[in-house]
C-alpha cells in the first residue's frame, strides 16, 4: 500500500512539474538585460533592453515600466528621461497563453555629465567658539544661528557673528547628540542623531513648542527647507522632504554623479533652487551641490587650503555652511574651528 502511495504522489509531481504548474515562477520563464552605452547607465541614455524567452513561450504583448511609470520600448531601445536618478525597478509585464507574469530588474542610474568644479575665494574672516562642534548654520534676519553636537555638549546658538558673542543658547539633554538645524516659518527645527527625534523651537526665544519622530530615514544629519518644506539628509545617499506641517516623510531622492553614489551627506543649505551640502569623511574638504528635484550632483567645491587658516590645534573637518542673502555670500566653518570664513564660490 505505502509504495502505491509513494508510486501516486509521484506521478502527480511529475505531472504537474511537466505542465509547467503551481512550482513555475516568472523567473524560470524569462529575464531582463539592460545594457548602456558604458559600464554605467546614465539618465536621459538610450538603453537596449532584452527579454530573453527561456521556454520560447508565444507572447502576445509586453509592457515596460520603471518604477511604475509606463514607458515607451521600441526596437528594444528605451529612452531614460526619467526624473530621478538613483536605483529604479525596470518591469515588464508579459502577456502570454491566457497569463500575465511580471517580472523586474534592479538598475542605478547615475547622473548624466560630471560636476562642474568650483573653488573659493575667502571674502573676511569672524571669530567662531573653538569648542562647538559644528553641526547645522543658518542666516535668519542677519542673525547666524548654530547647532552643535557631541553628548552633554549639544546645543542650540544665536549668534552676533561678527563678534562671536552669544545671544542666546539652549542645551540638548545629555544623552541627545545635535545635528543640523533649519528655520521656516519663524521655527526653528533640530535634529538629532541616534535619539530618533527632532525639535521645533520659537525663533526669537529658543522655547522648544514641539517634537517630531523620524519615519523610514536611518539618523539624523542635515537639515534646510526650500521654503515649503523641510530637507533631511541621514547619513546615507538619500535626501527626504518632510511635510513642514505634519513632519511626515513624503519623498525622497537619491544622490548620485555620473559616477558614483553619495553618502554621509552632512549639513545642508538651500540656495537659489540647489541644496548645498557638506560631506563627512570624503577625504577631502568639499562640498556638493545637489539638484533637489532629481538627486544629481551638479557641482563641487573645493574648500582644500581652507582649513589652514585656523589658528588653532586639534580641529576636525569642514563642516557648517549657511549662506547670508543680504551679503549674497556664503559662511563656512569646521567642527572646533576658531573661525568662520565669508567666501564667494567661484566657477572654476
Amino acid at each position: 500500500m505505502k509504495s502505491l502511495k509513494f508510486l501516486t504522489y509521484s506521478l502527480l509531481t511529475l505531472l504537474i512539474v511537466s505542465c509547467g504548474g503551481a512550482n513555475t515562477s516568472p523567473s524560470s520563464l524569462f529575464e531582463l538585460q539592460i545594457k548602456g552605452a558604458g559600464e554605467k547607465i546614465h539618465l536621459n541614455e538610450i538603453v537596449t533592453i532584452n527579454l530573453i524567452n527561456k521556454k520560447n513561450k508565444p507572447i502576445s504583448k509586453v509592457t515596460y515600466a520603471i518604477d511604475g511609470q509606463e514607458i515607451e520600448v521600441t526596437n528594444n531601445k528605451m529612452a531614460l528621461q526619467i526624473p530621478k536618478v538613483g536605483s529604479k525597478t525596470i518591469a515588464a509585464e508579459i502577456e502570454y497563453e491566457e497569463e500575465t507574469v511580471t517580472i523586474t530588474k534592479k538598475v542605478i542610474v547615475f547622473a548624466p555629465k560630471a560636476p562642474q568644479v568650483y573653488t573659493y575665494e575667502i571674502i573676511n574672516e569672524y571669530p567662531h567658539n573653538k569648542a562647538y562642534f559644528t553641526q547645522g548654520l543658518e542666516f535668519y534676519r542677519d542673525t547666524l544661528y548654530e547647532g552643535t553636537g557631541k553628548l552633554e555638549k549639544s546645543k542650540l546658538l544665536k549668534l552676533d557673528y561678527k563678534t562671536g558673542t552669544v545671544i542666546k543658547e539652549h542645551s540638548l539633554k545629555n544623552t541627545q547628540f545635535g545635528e543640523g538645524i533649519t528655520i521656516l516659518n519663524n521655527k526653528i527645527y533640530q535634529l538629532t542623531w541616534q535619539s530618533n527625534i527632532g525639535f521645533v523651537y520659537n525663533v526669537d526665544t529658543l522655547e522648544e513648542i514641539d517634537q517630531f519622530t523620524y519615519g523610514k530615514s536611518k539618523e539624523g544629519w542635515g537639515l534646510c527647507n526650500d521654503g515649503f518644506n523641510l530637507l533631511k539628509s541621514d547619513g546615507s545617499e538619500k535626501i527626504w522632504t518632510l511635510n513642514a506641517e505634519t513632519l511626515v516623510e513624503e519623498s525622497f531622492i537619491e544622490v548620485y554623479t555620473n559616477s558614483k553614489k553619495l553618502i554621509k551627506i552632512n549639513e545642508l543649505e538651500y540656495v537659489d533652487g540647489k541644496i548645498y551640502a557638506n560631506t563627512w569623511q570624503s577625504g577631502q574638504d568639499v562640498a556638493v551641490i545637489i539638484d533637489p528635484n532629481s538627486g544629481i550632483v551638479e557641482g563641487i567645491i573645493n574648500f582644500n587650503g581652507l582649513k589652514d587658516n585656523v589658528t588653532n590645534e586639534n580641529i576636525d573637518v569642514l563642516n557648517g555652511i549657511a549662506y547670508n542673502p543680504t551679503r549674497e555670500t556664503f559662511f563656512v566653518t569646521g567642527k572646533f574651528w576658531d573661525k568662520i570664513f565669508e567666501v564667494k564660490i567661484i566657477k572654476k
